[in-house]
This record gives structure tokens, sequence and C-alpha cells, in this order.
């Protein structure tokens, strides 16, 4: 018996009563019929082994809901309607178009009077036969988390129907939130049977009468299979996000100059005191802008170390800073216990303990492995003294690892093993994706070393990760590090296992993200869509761990070139890319107005004009920055020049595409060849784009194969755009 609401109770009495259909559509194995009621309108879908679903489009609260016009279109209907409150527009369309039929149904209210909605009530509720909410069960796998895209993913599980894939386009709540002074965050949720989108409550501010407004834009994706385990789960779940993201609206992006961004960033990095400390004859980075209070970490001086290799590789230039860095690595060596410490052991004195962590030999599990993976790169790009400290410390994190038999809690003594803190919260577990990014060391390690044992360990630990499902997710960077790493296992061994825990993982990162634009607030000075959050539980997203995600699924890409791997995961990434290219230069401070930032740093100080980004942006309604400038984030930039410029020798002017690329190739005849990734129903950007003050050449591009060039189109400072389709080859060619 499922309970209700007496608003699920009343709509589920009415739907059992409805007999006159105003619309009527059969899409695949769905039948779509529009009903109004007394007081709403609903979407009923009927499905061909018994169960139903309603989506109510419209609600006037103890009002009658009078149909003044109904029009008919090719895939749906437009209706408007009128009330006590106001007057209702409402337009429906089924899309038959893709692998999965998909609802969409928005809504514009034009209220009678000011209005204030203290409450409303959710619209989707899980019908059985004749209406009837009581005996049907369901499952919801996952759904909205504060200010994450508004979904909610669910499967009918009796009768066994289908698996439905809802999200409500929250940009479209923009004019609502910004008058009504409301956030859009945790508006989708709910438990089955009644479940979906409810418009935030009005306390503060009324919606002014007069006016138009949307207050709902839904999109539901249907698939008539119910996953059989967690493998079929993920996958169902990648699909239908792509299918509904092909139809989301969505913003236009911008481009940014990166190459200038860097420069100042650079500058910045290497010439701002507050980036660095002195502790006995080696510099150090900060974690944070003036945090002289905290000992150096080595994750934040690889964190920035590496992102710098790629530029240096990218560039030709040298960077004295990274010989310094260097230099000081050792000194995180502690030969009792024989590993890599977190904390610089001469300046551990400094610790206060003001944080569970922030004690002398406490090891956040994530904290010893990160290190390592970037040691390991760095060995295997020839440096001896990471070979020795990366080897020095394997086998103590292979001891810690057995100790917890590859489940890692959240804090532990790294001398003793103590555990100080075993789970994220009462319930949760500990870090969960620790396990994928350790095996990701270990593949790290094989491919050094050559031993067989350290593959064993990997296989071992990626074993722990099965039944995670969502909630393999503890920290962004780290499970997009276990998505690649368990791909790589997959191609090693052959074993499908890997494959389809890769994809639990990226389930997990696309879980997280925020698929709409916060147009609300401080929201408006800044784009916001595709963001992603640092942790499954944060309220704010954070510039090292996009970064690192936006490398991770480059590497993922390119070890997926000889991998037949689901096109929604090739689609799903190339947008988050082009995305994150477009939203990161602001986290820049000096991009963002002042007002909309904290004064005081949580910790260090925030200074507007420094090219060092912030850690945290925040919902429309909130300041950012209240944590600080992140030193250790500084590898934003870093990372985006060399895996979105290409460089032609002998050429003035880079190539820029905004998507993932490969096998870009420069001749010596004047041409270049190099294929887009992504898929070929979504388009990007390609920018000629000039280094110095020279005009362009004669330039043309064209799809390999094809006579007729690309159209591009002249912009700001003399260089040239165009569009190009995802998943295509590319040839550039000039006089």
């Amino acid at each position: 018996m499922n309970g209700l609401s007496p608003w699920a109770v009343s709509a589920s009495a009415e739907l059992a009563e409805a007999s006159e259909a105003l619309y009527q559509k059969q899409a695949r194995d769905f039948n779509f019929t529009v009903y109004c009621t007394i007081d709403s309108v609903w979407i009923s879908v009927s499905m061909l082994k018994g169960g139903s679903m309603a989506f109510r489009a419209a609600y006037s609260p103890g009002a009658t809901l009078r149909v003044n016009q109904l029009r008919e279109s090719g895939t749906g209907c437009l209706l408007e309607l009128s009330s006590e409150i106001g007057v209702f527009k409402v337009s429906v369309d089924i899309n038959e178009d893709g692998s999965h039929p998909v609802l969409r149904y928005s809504t514009v209210l034009k209220p009678e009077k000011d209005l204030f909605i203290p409450f409303w009530p959710r619209d989707i509720i899980a019908t059985g036969k004749n209406g009837n909410a009581k005996h049907i069960s369901g499952k919801v796998h996952a759904s909205q988390v504060g200010t994450r895209s508004g979904m909610i993913y669910m499967s009918m599980t009796k009768p066994k129907s289908a698996s439905v894939l809802y999200l409500q386009n929250l940009t479209a709540l923009g004019d609502y939130c910004q008058q009504t002074e409301t956030s859009a965050g945790d508006t989708v949720g709910g438990s089955w049977p009644e479940m979906g989108f409810s418009l935030p409550p009005t306390t503060k501010e009324p919606l002014q009468a007069g006016k138009e407004i949307s207050i709902s834009d839904a999109f539901v994706a249907f698939d008539t299979a119910l996953p059989a385990d967690e493998a079929a789960m993920v996958r169902q779940y990648l699909d239908l996000l792509a299918r509904v993201y092909l139809l989301l609206p969505k913003p236009q992006t911008v481009y940014q100059p990166w190459p200038d961004i860097l420069d100042k960033g650079l500058k910045d990095l290497l010439e701002n005191a507050g980036c660095m400390s002195q502790v006995g004859d080696n510099a150090y980075f900060n974690a944070y802008v003036s945090d002289y209070e905290t000992p150096p970490e080595i994750m934040v001086q690889l964190a920035v170390l590496l992102p710098l290799l790629d530029y240096v590789e990218w560039s030709g230039n040298e960077l004295d800073i990274m010989q310094t860095i260097k230099k000081g690595l050792p000194q995180f060596f502690d030969k009792d216990i024989c590993t890599i410490m977190r904390w610089l052991p001469a300046a551990e004195g400094k610790l206060k303990g003001e944080e569970e962590q922030k004690l002398p030999k406490v090891m956040d599990s994530w904290y010893l492995h990160h290190p390592l993976l970037n040691l390991s790169r760095l060995a295997l790009k020839g440096d001896g003294v990471a070979k020795d400290l990366f080897l020095g410390s394997i086998d103590y994190a292979i001891k810690v690892a057995k100790h917890f038999n590859y489940k890692w809690p959240v804090f532990y003594k790294m001398d003793t093993l103590e555990v100080l803190k075993a789970e994220t919260a009462e319930g949760k577990g500990g870090e969960k994706d620790v396990a994928g990014l350790y095996a990701h060391v270990m593949i790290q390690a094989w491919e050094l070393t050559g031993q067989r044992r350290f593959l064993n360990e990997a296989e071992k630990a990626a074993k722990t990760l099965v039944g995670y499902g969502f909630e393999i997710f503890y920290q962004a960077n780290n499970t997009a590090f276990s998505a690649g790493a368990l791909l790589r296992l997959y191609k090693i061994t052959g074993n499908e296992l890997y494959l389809n825990l890769s994809y639990m993982c990226l389930a997990g990162i696309f879980k997280n993200v925020q698929l709409w634009d916060c147009n609300y607030g401080y929201g408006k000075n800044l784009p916001t869509f595709f963001a992603l959050f640092p942790l499954n539980d944060a309220p704010y997203t954070a510039v090292y761990e996009e970064q690192e995600v936006f490398c991770a699924l480059h590497d993922y890409l390119k070890h997926s070139h000889d991998v037949d791997i689901l096109t929604s995961v090739r689609l799903l990434i190339a947008e988050y890319i082009r995305f994150l290219v477009n939203r990161a230069a602001y986290y820049y401070p000096s991009m963002l107005p002042e007002e909309m930032l904290e004064k005081e740093a949580k910790v260090g100080e925030v200074n507007k004009n420094l090219w060092i980004a912030l850690e945290d942006l925040h919902d429309g309604w909130e300041k950012s920055g209240a944590v600080g400038q992140e030193v250790y984030g500084a590898g934003n930039a870093f990372g985006i020049l060399p895996r979105h410029y290409f460089q032609i020798p002998n050429e003035d002017f880079y190539v820029f595409v905004d998507y993932p690329t490969s096998g870009f190739n420069a001749g010596k005849k004047k041409k270049v060849n190099f294929k887009v990734l992504g898929d070929d129903q979504l388009t990007c950007r390609l920018m000629l784009v000039k280094k110095g003050k020279e005009k362009l050449p004669d330039l043309k591009v064209a799809y390999k194969g094809e006579k007729e060039p690309v159209k591009g189109k002249s912009v700001k400072g003399g260089n040239i755009a165009y569009e190009l389709k995802g998943n295509s080859a590319i040839e550039i060619s000039w006089q």
C-alpha cells in the first residue's frame, strides 16, 4: 500500500472519473491522453504492460479550470485555460524522432492578481487501473539534490511497465525565482507514487499580476525496459539522459580568450606573494591565497605542477617554478612509515586541529592516492625523483588497501591505521570512489614496472565497486579518474564488468551536474549550465574538481578510441567539455561584479584583481568566494590550452575547438587534419585565432571528403568562427 497526500488522493479520484479526452496520441508502446479535471490538466500515459502515470501540466487550487481554446499540432496540442487565479497556456508535445519517445509539457501562467504560492503539489502520480495508485509499486533510482539538475529517474516495477527519466528545465523558472526571490534547488523529488516538480514556495515576494511567467517546462523520456541489474540501470540512465539532452534548450556559449587568461593567471601565480610559503630552504604553493597558517600539502603541489607540465610541453616554454616545486617533493616522504605524507612533516607543528583532518599524521583517504597518481604520471614521463617517491610509497598504499579490505574510511591515522571517521554520513559508508582511484594508481604502477601484482591489486579494488550504483560518487575528480581506470582495465583484461563499472562512475558524474542556467539573482552574472558539483552533497561548484574532471574525461575519450562505448557517453562527455571551456573563466573573480563576492573568505583572502580562481560558485541568491581563492585550482587554464588550442609550426594562428578532438596532424603543405569527437546531432565551435597583429591567411575549413567549405564568420579581433558537427573529420588548408 502506498501512502498518498490529500492532493494525490483527490487527483487519483478525479483521474479515475475522467472520460472526455482533449487530445490523444499513440507513440511506440505508450498512449498519451490529455484530460482537464476540476482543478488540473493531466497528461495520462498508459503502457502496454498495464501501468500508467499521470503528469500534471496545470493546476489551479480550489478553482474550476475552464478550457478556452484547444489547438492540435502535428505532435501535440496547445491549450489556453482560465480560472480565478489567472490564465494558463499549456503546450504538450510528443517527440518520436529518437530511440525513446519523449513527452514535453510547458506551462505559462498570467496571474489575475498578485499571487503568493505557499504550496504546490508535485506533478507526477504513478497510477494503476482506474487511476488507483494504492497497489502499484516502483523504485526511484535517483533524483535532484540541491541545485543539481531537476531530474528524477524511476521504474514502475508492479506492474512491470516502464522506466522513466523526468527532467524539469529549471532555466525556464528564472523569472519566477527572480520575481519571488526563491531558488530552483530541491524542487524535483518526492517518493513513490507521488513525485516530480513542485514550485518553490513564495514567502517574500508574490508573482506579479498581469505578467506571463513560465512555471514549468518538463521533459519525460520513456523506456519499456526495466533494468535487470546495476549495469543495465546505469546504461539506461545515460541513454535516457542523452535522449532528453538533445531536446533540452541549451544556452549559447561564448568564446573565451584562454591564452590571455592563462598569461594573467601565470603572472599572478608566480609573482603574488600570497600564492607561496617558505619552509626551510624550500618554497611551496599555498592551498589558498594568503593561507600561511596551513602547512604545505603534497596534493596541492602536484595538483598545480602537472597542469604546468601540460602547458610547458604544449608551449615549449620553461618555468623555473616547476623545478622549485619538484625540489621540495622529497621532503614529504616519511622514512619511518615509508610513504609520502599529506602534510609537510617539517611544518606539521602548525596544525591546530580546527578541522578533523588538520592533525599530524591524519590522512583523508583520497589524499594519499591523488598525489601518488600524479607522481606516477611524472615517473612515466621519465622523472627519477617522482619514480622513487612513487615506488617508495606504493607498498604502504597496498598495505592500507588490504587493511581496510578495499573499502576506505574518511580519515585514519597513518602510523596506526586507526579509523578516525568511518563514514561520510551515518549509514553512507566511506569514500567509495577511492577504490577506483586506487585501481588507477595500481595500473600506473603496472605500466611503470611491468609487475603483475599491481594489476592484480587494481582488479581486486575494482570488483569492490559492484553494487554502489549512483552512490559511487564521493568526489567528482576521483570518480572521473575511476571511470578512466576501469575503462583501461576493460581494455587490458577484456572483462566487461569493468566497462560497466566505468559507466557507473560516469552516471554518478552526470547525476551531479546542473543542466540548467541559474539566471536569477547573482546567477545573472555568469553561465552555470552543465556545471559539476565537487561532492554529492556540496552546495556549490568548485574549480579544482571541475578542471580535473575535464582532463579525466578528455583521457577517457582518448582511451576509448578503439572501444565501442555508448553513444550517449560520447555525447555527454563532449558537451560537458564544451560548456566547461565556456564557463570556467567565471571562476576568476576578475570576471565577476564586486557585489556578488564574499568580503571575507574562510581561508586566506579574496583579491578580486588576482587571476587566481575562486573555489566556490553558489546558487544565484548566495555570494561566491566564501571558501577562498584556490591556488591548487590554478590548473584551470593550463589544462584547457593544450587540449583545445592547436599550434601549427611556422604559422601565426591557433586552431581552437571547444569540443574534444583526436588525431590533430599538421603537415608541411599548409594543411591540417583532425577529428572532432562527440555526436553529429550536436555542433561545436571552431575558431581560427590570431596570435599577433598579422591578418589570418586565406583559410578553408571543410569536412573531409567534401569539396564545399564550411562558411565562417568574422568575429572580434580578426578571428574567424565556424560551426561544426560533432563526430566529423575536418580538414583546414590555406595559401
